[in-house]
């Protein structure tokens, strides 16, 4: 049995906590959605902020909804644009990461830490992981056929009923195999 994945290139983003989000937009702010993502209650808002390292500045879309910490995951060519020196890590693995200056209109925050290059991941229901023959947490690898074909290791699975089938790679990833925004993936 063929195991395709469809896969996604998760664009620079950011996720803002509450608190974060009223302090750049005002008190009692909502975010605005502009479209559903694959991910259930996941959205695209229509709101975007700059991320600020010193002199250097790149625009990053807000996801919601809102988190319990704000979290910004860019690529590793952002990272180096930006001088700033991430880990690649698991969302929401925030500790001993650099932090960053958000910017909205004319207000600023600087967050302390939250800057993380996502690590590639498959998202799955625990009845897609089963029919795939997965589990969660699993290391997994991925190939990606076409002109620039290439097989991506340690794919983590991440297995939980508020998932949809779905692999998530960053800009880097993406043109690195040749994809844009959707694609399939042979679990091999």
């Amino acid at each position: 049995m063929v195991k395709i994945i469809p896969i996604e290139v998760s664009a620079r983003h950011i996720h803002l906590s509450q608190k974060d989000l009223e302090r750049l937009f005002g008190r009692g702010y909502k975010l605005k959605k502009l479209r559903d993502l694959s991910q259930p209650e996941e959205f695209a808002s229509d709101q975007k902020i700059i991320l600020k390292n010193k002199s250097r500045k790149l625009s990053a879309r807000i996801v919601g909804p809102t988190r319990r910490n704000t979290q910004a995951e860019i690529s590793l060519t952002d990272a180096i644009y930006l001088g700033i020196n991430p880990p690649f890590r698991k969302s929401g693995n925030l500790a001993n990461t650099p932090g960053i200056t958000l910017v909205s209109g004319k207000k600023e925050i600087k967050i302390k830490q939250g800057v993380i290059i996502d690590l590639r991941h498959i998202h799955c229901s625990l009845k897609e992981a089963k029919r795939l023959g997965i589990r969660n947490n699993q290391l997994v690898s991925v190939e990606v056929k076409g002109k620039r074909a290439l097989i991506f290791h340690n794919v983590k699975v991440r297995a939980s009923e508020k998932y949809r089938l779905s692999m998530h790679v960053d800009t880097d990833e993406g043109n690195a195999s040749g994809i844009n925004r959707k694609a399939k993936g042979y679990l091999v």
